[in-house]
């Protein structure tokens, strides 16, 4: 009887842990149809896959962009690409890592900016998971600096045009 009365109390502790871990944690979006385009650019994104970026915001709604400068732009100026938004309504924001090829969480990456490395629109952030890829990147690509999401400003962006 004890054994069932431990396992009765386990079960929901589970199903609570994982049902916190699985709002806490937004899901990856899809990739971009062959017919979307960058609302910054206009440029075909799945054209890129390397380098896609996506804005979801919390109502279902996103975007889709051909590089992380072009995601920034977006998100420095909502009121010019998406108006009635802002940025708490962002639920969250996905960049393509350079070495693997999987979308991340934005605001956990390392982005180097001024290496050698051009993306669909020039000059870009490179992101990465890791500082030590960053810094391994850099090395390699002759980049100048490695930038975490909140150091990115508008006038980092306007460096890369």
């Amino acid at each position: 009887m004890r054994l069932q009365h431990r396992y009765l109390m386990t079960v929901p502790l589970f199903l609570f842990v994982f049902a916190t871990l699985a709002i806490a944690e937004p899901r990856t979006p899809p990739p971009p149809s062959a017919r979307t385009k960058c609302p910054v650019c206009g440029m075909f994104v799945a054209k890129y896959p390397d380098w896609v970026g996506v804005i979801t915001f919390k109502d279902g709604a996103g975007d889709y962009f051909d590089g992380a400068k072009d995601l920034f732009k977006y998100y420095f100026n909502l009121k010019k690409y998406k108006p009635g938004k802002k940025p708490s309504d962002i639920e969250a924001i996905h960049v393509t890592e350079y070495y693997d090829m999987k979308l991340v969480n934005a605001r956990d990456a390392f982005f180097v900016i001024g290496s050698d490395v051009y993306g669909p629109m020039g000059r870009e952030l490179i992101p990465f998971t890791t500082r030590a890829d960053a810094a391994e990147f850099m090395k390699d690509h002759r980049g100048k600096k490695i930038l975490r999401f909140d150091a990115v400003t508008p006038s980092v962006i306007a460096g890369l045009d």
